[in-house]
């Protein structure tokens, strides 16, 4: 009788993030092709896969031939894997082989190693009963096939004798090796996951899983201590929270007012400027007032270092070292080209679903931009799915980002950026009466009014300090602001 989804269960892969991506787990009885070029994991998702089912009870059986059980079990404990209880039966040749030299007379080399691993195989399965299986490689039956005829018969054979026993099967192939013996396997597989290796990191794809689909693309992985991870790309869902338009006050009552209250929760807020004119000290002060209003909040620097950071606000009278004692925030320093933009995703999810976070700064694009493996234009897609994520769950998001313009402004932002923000703050340098001046202004802010002007903004060692709107000026954004009308370069008018 044929099975209904309804009979479908699922295993754990050992790796949650796999697990996500096969939205749920593996198929019971099912057969997974782990694919990939040599050093990309396949043996270490395997083990982790067999170490999940002896930690749920079930019996597990390794069949192997390239490698002894005794260095299967050494690789797997370097990432603290245990497979101590599993059952190993090795195909490959006995050391005896090489120098023995024995001949065949008669009859085909490859009917008599048919035979030898049929029989083996068939063997270890009765007498183990096992739950879950890996082949590593399974190409390796392969070589007592005469023709791809009688390999894909062997294979189907196989495939079906595991599944009556309601067995689940991970086979392992190397990229590229026995090619026509590698689309037979692909296509009898229920279900394929290639792991690959680039100069933007390691990468995971799930390319079918019959009978639940999976998440498709492909998806961050890294090897730590205890083995290999896998990070999905972010997917924001469409909220169905009703849109709370409560303002996050910055603490400075001139900077409100400019803002028009304060900057709305479950928003995304730009603050763009050239280098060194305040960003992250204007962002730290908005954390800060949301960390002691609202709830948590966590900083992610990806352009400096703690030490200066912490150093900067402590000169300004910002709270930090009381804030980070009491939990309410939280600093986070991200080591350049170290992690792929899911596993940043993934910190940043952490520290929402788990700690409660509800503010975030991202400090800065730029920073993120270079730091984070990967193409590009990629990333910004990826920056524009997190933000979409957090603020679906009503986290209010500040991301710095640089210009190079010292003065004026000629972009909101760096990279074409500005539809992913609600609001965009900006900072820019003039030259005012012979010296370098500060101004801060409001270009955008979807959920609420604001100041169409500009005021002066300094940085003092009592705070942030936000003057008067500068109304008796004209030019500002031009960078050389003067008394009453300006007159653009070339214009002719007195």
């Amino acid at each position: 009788m044929a099975s209904t989804r309804s009979e479908i269960t699922q295993v754990d892969s050992g790796i949650p993030g796999l697990d996500e991506l096969l939205r749920g787990g593996f198929v019971s009885g099912r057969m997974y092709l782990i694919s990939g070029d040599s050093g990309t994991g396949k043996t270490t998702l395997a083990a982790q896969f067999l170490e999940a089912g002896l930690d749920a009870g079930d019996t597990v059986l390794y069949i192997h031939g390239e490698e002894t059980a005794a260095e299967i079990d050494a690789n797997a404990s370097r990432f603290g894997i245990d497979l101590a209880r599993a059952d190993f039966l090795d195909l490959g040749p006995d050391s005896e082989f090489f120098t023995e030299g024995a001949s065949y007379d008669l009859v085909r080399p490859a009917d008599i190693e048919e035979e030898r691993y049929t029989e083996a195989i068939h063997e270890a399965i009765r007498e183990v009963d096992p739950d879950r299986v890996v082949i590593d490689p399974i190409t390796q039956l392969h070589y007592i096939e005469n023709s791809e005829y009688h390999f894909r018969k062997r294979i189907l054979s196989f495939v079906r004798f595991l599944k009556e026993r309601d067995i689940t099967v991970l086979a392992t192939a190397t990229t590229g090796a026995h090619r026509g013996a590698g689309s037979e396997i692909r296509s009898l597989s229920d279900g394929v996951i290639t792991l690959s290796r680039t100069d933007d990191g390691r990468r995971i794809e799930v390319e079918k899983n019959r009978g639940y689909g999976q998440i498709d693309g492909d998806h961050g992985v890294t090897f730590d201590a205890h083995g290999l991870e896998v990070f999905p790309k972010v997917r924001p869902r469409p909220s169905d929270r009703p849109f709370d338009p409560e303002p996050i006050p910055s603490g400075i009552s001139a900077l409100d007012d400019l803002v028009g209250g304060g900057f709305e929760r479950g928003t995304v807020t730009f603050i763009s400027g050239p280098p060194g004119v305040g960003k992250t000290t204007l962002g730290t002060l908005y954390l800060a007032a949301a960390a002691g209003e609202t709830g948590p909040s966590a900083i992610y620097l990806f352009e400096e270092r703690i030490e200066t950071f912490v150093h900067r606000c402590r000169s300004i009278g910002i709270p930090i070292d009381e804030l980070r004692e009491d939990g309410r925030l939280s600093i986070r320093v991200v080591d350049p080209r170290a992690l792929s933009a899911e596993e940043f995703a993934h910190t940043v999810r952490e520290d929402v679903e788990n700690g409660g976070v509800e503010t975030v700064l991202i400090d800065g694009l730029s920073g993120y931009i270079s730091a984070i493996q990967g193409d590009e234009s990629e990333l910004e897609r990826e920056i524009h799915a997190l933000t979409r994520y957090l603020t679906n769950r009503e986290v209010t998001v500040f991301v710095v980002d640089t210009v190079h313009q010292i003065t004026g402004l000629s972009s909101a932002t760096s990279r074409q950026m500005s539809p992913i923000a609600d609001n965009l703050l900006f900072l820019s340098y003039v030259e005012l009466r012979g010296s370098l001046r500060k101004v801060v202004g409001v270009l955008k802010k979807r959920a609420g009014g604001f100041e169409h002007t500009l005021r002066e903004f300094e940085i003092t060692t009592d705070g942030i300090r936000v003057a008067e709107p500068m109304t008796e000026f004209s030019g500002i954004l031009h960078g050389t602001p003067q008394y009453g009308q300006w007159n653009p370069p070339g214009d002719k008018r007195q």
